[in-house]
């Protein structure tokens, strides 16, 4: 019941994003949020989650917590398979190239993401893998 109500409200809040052009669903609570477009490792069909995002360094950054879950979020994997995808923020689509958080950069980042959102720290304690930090860069080609 849970995961459909999460589903359902995801939906909705990708929707309020899209038609508002950002003036609606960019903001819960202390979190600004943007709509991730990749597509589907499987089934090859585009796919669309509103997800929370910093933006730092000229980079938008995305922690994959999956709520604390032991297991990724499906987008994590198709981000894995197709790294090129868009991204929506304050109305615009961006077209980006994905990579994840690794070494230095990683505990940089993670002391970056966790001083705003500290509930990361919480759901990092809930599961024994470690969270990734997406990296989406501007494409340039």
């Amino acid at each position: 019941m849970k995961n459909l109500f999460i589903k359902w409200f995801m939906a909705i809040n990708a929707f309020l994003i899209r038609i508002s052009r950002g003036r609606i669903g960019s903001q819960l609570g202390t979190q600004t949020i943007l709509i991730l477009n990749t597509v589907g490792r499987k089934s090859g069909q585009p796919r669309s989650i509103p997800i929370a995002y910093f933006f730092h360094e000229g980079k938008y950054l995305v922690v994959e917590s999956n709520w604390g879950r032991d297991n990724h979020a499906d987008w994590y994997f198709n981000l894995k398979s197709q790294p090129q995808v868009s991204i929506e923020v304050k109305g615009k689509v961006l077209q980006v190239n994905a990579r994840f958080a690794e070494g230095e950069e990683y505990v940089r980042l993670w002391g970056y993401v966790t001083k705003r959102h500290a509930p990361y720290l919480e759901y990092q304690k809930m599961t024994t893998r470690k969270l990734p930090i997406a990296i989406f860069e501007p494409r340039t080609d």
